[in-house]
């Protein structure tokens, strides 16, 4: 451990994770980088080495990753209650940002320049998830298996309507099965490479190479704060269930976004997929643009982009608040969504995280991990389509029969606009390599001027 500056107390490490908290733009990628660039390569809290190998632990967990990545660190820092901080300064901001953002747009989203605002939005969106589908293909599709993989998530979710839990398990299986069975495709394991442009030795930092006394596995420790967190997350579902019954839109979000929770692993952009054919197809909580627009708030605010689940619940009980006034309810409905949402991550981190040790390099862990992966390409090329079809094409029509359950755009509906302002988008990310905030930016003003010459 380095001897030559004081480690860090309670207090100094909070206003650093209000610090990461405030600035944690750009999706899991540069939430990652900025926590690499603050905690490894600005603060020398911790090496590369131990970095990574919490954070590829972070990738077998089902949730968002950084939020994960955040928590495991403020733990290894300050114990217990140093992961408590970490996760929730990462998320405040994003909760307080994306609440401001569905008020608004519940009471004024059909207001002509608001409107056109998130027109534009919409366009910029749609790029960057295409983007996404580039860099996680790009990493995770590295031989024909994969591909097969990633090939046959898309055809089920697309084409069949198989729900996204089905797909990630039938994707974990195949990977397991294939490790056991020692086939060459399934023995590179998943995770990260490097990701700061500098690299620190663990034996420079705070932390050394040893292991802190308090990050040894302890089973009563685990069990108690297991019991306290599931406690904390499932009391308010149960009592839910039991007091307003399986129909009330408050337990419906209760319920569905606690299962999310457990079964959506792959990212923010595979929980879209998953969150869009519930939200949208079974419970019609909000309409398909309309996702869109909360994952374009999502992306031009702090935090995690996973917070675009606030925004549903928000929307959700705001269009059932039954006795309620619709603003309350849809408060209220956000932010039992959030609850539910993260609530689990500290679960996960606190059960796993003593345990890390016992799995690292673990082949047959890292080759499920990998073939998910592949998987979530092709349930977030899906998410791009869906959300292509629906913003540059006013009318689409549902096609079902012999198992098939599927959408088609009606090519007489498209709309000229919304597909130049996409191509735009598209060339801003991928040509000029914007960042997502610029282009987001950009496309929100391009879709204010094309309102205001009624174009749109």
């Amino acid at each position: 451990m380095r001897q030559d500056r004081p480690y860090p107390s309670l207090a100094e490490a909070t206003r650093i994770w209000a610090r990461i908290g405030l600035l944690s733009f750009g999706g899991p990628a540069g939430q990652i980088a900025l926590m690499h660039r603050i905690l490894v390569e600005e603060q020398n809290w911790l090496g590369e080495r131990r970095f990574l190998h919490a954070l590829n632990y972070c990738m077998l967990l089902p949730g968002p990753e950084a939020m994960q990545l955040a928590v495991y660190i403020g733990w290894l820092m300050h114990r217990t209650i140093g992961g408590l901080i970490a996760g929730l300064l990462f998320v405040l901001p994003g909760v307080a940002a994306i609440m401001a953002l569905s008020w608004i747009y519940a009471l004024y989203g059909n207001v002509g320049p608001v409107e056109a605002l998130f027109f534009g939005l919409k366009a910029a969106v749609l790029a960057i998830v295409v983007q996404a589908v580039v860099r996680i293909g790009s990493r995770a599709l590295k031989n024909r298996a994969m591909l097969a993989v990633a090939a046959a998530s898309f055809v089920a979710i697309f084409v069949f309507a198989v729900p996204f839990p089905l797909i990630v398990l039938a994707a974990g299986l195949i990977g397991f099965l294939g490790a056991r069975a020692g086939l060459p495709a399934f023995q590179d394991g998943g995770g990260h490479g490097k990701v700061g442009a500098v690299q620190v030795d663990d034996a420079e930092t705070l932390l050394g190479k040893e292991t802190p006394e308090h990050t040894r596995v302890n089973r009563a420790w685990a069990l108690r704060v297991s019991s306290v967190l599931l406690l904390l997350w499932l009391t308010p579902v149960a009592f839910l269930f039991l007091l307003a019954g399986p129909a009330d839109v408050f337990t419906q979000i209760a319920g569905f976004f606690s299962v999310m929770a457990v079964v959506t692993f792959g990212g923010a952009y595979a929980v879209l997929a998953y969150v869009a054919q519930e939200a949208v197809q079974n419970f019609g909580w909000l309409a398909p643009g309309e996702m869109l627009d909360g994952l374009g708030m999502a992306e031009t605010t702090p935090g995690p982009l996973i917070m675009v689940t606030q925004f549903v619940g928000f929307m959700g009980a705001y269009r059932d608040a039954g006795a309620l006034p619709p603003l309350l309810a849809g408060t209220l409905g956000g932010l039992l969504t959030t609850w539910v949402t993260f609530m689990p991550c500290y679960l996960w981190i606190f059960l796993g995280a003593p345990f890390i040790e016992r799995m690292r390099g673990n082949k047959v862990l890292g080759a499920a991990l990998t073939a998910i992966t592949a998987a979530v390409v092709g349930v977030i090329l899906n998410l791009a389509i869906w959300f292509g079809m629906h913003v540059i094409f006013e009318e689409v029509r549902p096609v079902a029969g012999m198992g098939v359950d599927m959408e088609l755009p009606v090519p007489a509906s498209v709309d000229l606009a919304a597909l130049a302002l996409v191509v735009l988008a598209a060339i801003a990310v991928f040509r000029l390599r914007l960042g997502p905030v610029t282009v987001l930016a950009a496309c929100a003003a391009a879709g204010m001027v094309i309102g205001a010459v009624g174009w749109a």
